[in-house]
């Protein structure tokens, strides 16, 4: 496993202040302490190595120099001094140059300037020699050093893009949300070296809210109780915790949360074996970059699942519709020959009427079940044809009344409803539907003693709502919307007989009119209630003008 050091040992923070506030890129994610970097410690206080060699070439040059005084050519002596400078400057720093610098001059005053073998200087010109070779040691040593440190951000920079980008090929691959924490422990691990834990939400199922192990590396089975607080604290503030952040600083780990789409999805933990700090500053970016790469792949394996998801539900309603659809249709003929034949037959003997009775009964039945699984077919499939017309809420509630009346039987019906009461533009035929699966499913689960009641009144809002009251035990609460679903029965109250078809037809025609539909209990607690709501535009006083829907 590599140590910090080795991740290129590319980048350097600034080198001073004033560096940074005029570069702040430069300060790069892969950072080193300054202690670890040898540019740096050469730079501030230079090497026995660099002195040697830039002693050596002022040595040379004051020997070349020798040679040229000697023949009496001592014009450009001075500008020879500049080699041994502009090498300590460039290649061994401030530090070096400068004393290399002060060297160079102090040989040029002491060999070459009169009076010659002394540290004296009669001629003022010869002293903006001496300040040129201190200048050109400085201004050297600053450009190199700025020429090195950009190079060493450049190749940082390029390991940070590598690193990003191999652990987002590797996070391309998966498709599973467990293995993204895999990868993720393991890569920041590797790249930091140090100990990596990930924690999630705990499954909604478990009934815990908080957080679980989910990834580590090296294995890890719990975290102490400060590091759980730790880390509950940062995933739900989505804030770091821990040593380095401002927050928790007595944990161990340092907790860096992971955001997806909808805020923080896990939080994962870096540590050192010997408990010291986990991250130097700079990293704390790059692990920053790397989990918004788990966030995003967890986005897409999210998203993907969804559309898996969602190609299932679409399949599974095409083959239900088709299925239907086959049903339906091929019971419709001989059932209709079948109901024919018993409405045309009669009784040989009285013990035969009972008989047939109950046979017409059965079939009307099983007629009205096939008609649903046909209007079933046309709301899904959106083959709804509507012929809006004014209809009287009370002859269309006595006429769905008298077509029921076989399967009412003895049951009392009470039908509530004002002799004012405004027309609705409404189509005839869903709206009888409607009432038919109403009144209906309220004899069903209503008990065989009940009554069942339909009431229309005006609504607040200057609409109508038409209800249907049964006797029966009513709805469990909370499941005042899926009861509306398609196949759907209420274990443990009074809806878990029937096809599940009826009350799905009504919402769907109700819809189709422009109308809302509700369920809910009486408010006197004695069974349930099916409401249709008729909006305002739909109203019309008696003798008003018919108008097709919008």
């Amino acid at each position: 496993m590599r140590r910090p050091s080795q991740l290129r040992r590319g980048a350097v923070r600034a080198l001073d202040k004033r560096s940074e506030a005029a570069h702040p890129a430069r300060v790069s994610d892969l950072s080193i302490p300054e202690s670890h970097d040898p540019h740096r410690r050469e730079g501030r206080w230079g090497s026995g190595t660099g002195y040697l060699v830039s002693f050596a070439l002022v040595a040379l040059v004051t020997l070349i120099g020798g040679v040229l005084f000697a023949r009496g050519n001592s014009t450009d002596i001075g500008l020879l001094y500049l080699i041994p400078v502009m090498y300590a400057g460039t290649r061994h720093g401030l530090a070096t140059g400068v004393v290399v610098g002060l060297a160079s001059s102090l040989a040029y005053n002491f060999f070459f300037i009169p009076p010659t073998h002394t540290l004296s200087v009669d001629n003022p010109e010869h002293f903006i020699t001496l300040l040129i070779l201190l200048g050109v040691a400085v201004v050297g040593s600053q450009l190199a050093a700025q020429v090195r440190e950009q190079a060493m951000l450049a190749e940082a920079r390029a390991d940070r893009n590598a690193a990003l980008a191999g652990f987002a090929r590797r996070l391309t691959g998966l498709s599973r949300r467990d293995d993204v924490w895999s990868v993720a422990a393991e890569e920041v691990a590797r790249l930091f070296d140090v100990r990596t834990i990930v924690l999630v939400r705990a499954p909604a199922e478990a009934g815990d809210h908080g957080l679980v192990l989910r990834a580590s590396s090296p294995p890890q089975h719990r975290i102490e109780l400060i590091e759980m607080a730790a880390a509950q604290w940062c995933f739900d503030n989505a804030v770091p915790a821990g040593p380095g952040s401002e927050t928790l600083t007595a944990s161990e780990w340092l907790f860096h949360p992971v955001i997806g789409p909808a805020g923080a999805v896990a939080v994962m933990g870096v540590g050192r074996a010997d408990a010291g700090e986990p991250l130097h500053p700079g990293q704390a970016l790059l692990l920053r970059s790397l989990l918004d790469q788990c966030g995003l792949a967890l986005s897409r394996i999210v998203a993907e699942e969804e559309a898996r998801a969602l190609g299932e539900v679409q399949e599974r309603d095409r083959l239900r519709a088709a299925l239907l659809s086959s049903v339906s249709h091929d019971l419709r003929t001989p059932l209709t020959t079948v109901l024919a034949t018993l409405r045309a037959m009669r009784a040989a003997v009285p013990e035969q009427e009972a008989q047939l009775a109950a046979a017409r009964t059965e079939a009307e039945r099983l007629n009205r079940f096939v008609a649903n699984l046909l209007d079933m077919v046309r709301i899904e499939t959106g083959a709804l044809d509507r012929m809006v017309q004014l209809v009287d809420l009370a002859e269309a509630a006595g006429s769905a009344i008298e077509d029921l009346r076989p399967v009412l039987g003895a049951r009392r019906i009470a039908v509530a409803m004002p002799d004012d009461l405004p027309l609705a533009l409404l189509d005839p035929q869903l709206f009888h539907h409607c009432l038919i699966n109403l009144i209906d499913n309220a004899a069903k689960h209503g008990g065989p003693g009940g009554t069942i009641t339909v009431a229309a009144e005006t609504a607040a809002d200057g609409g109508l709502v038409l209800s249907v009251q049964d006797s029966g035990p009513g709805l469990p609460p909370g499941e005042e919307q899926r009861v509306f679903a398609m196949f759907t029965r209420l274990e443990g109250s009074d809806r878990t007989g029937g096809s599940g078809l009826g009350l799905a037809i009504v919402k769907g025609f109700a819809e189709a009119m422009g109308l809302m539909v509700r369920a809910g209990n009486r408010a006197d607690g004695q069974g349930a209630r099916f409401a249709l709501h008729i909006p305002p535009h739909l109203v019309r006083a008696p003798g008003a003008p018919e108008e097709e829907m919008a």
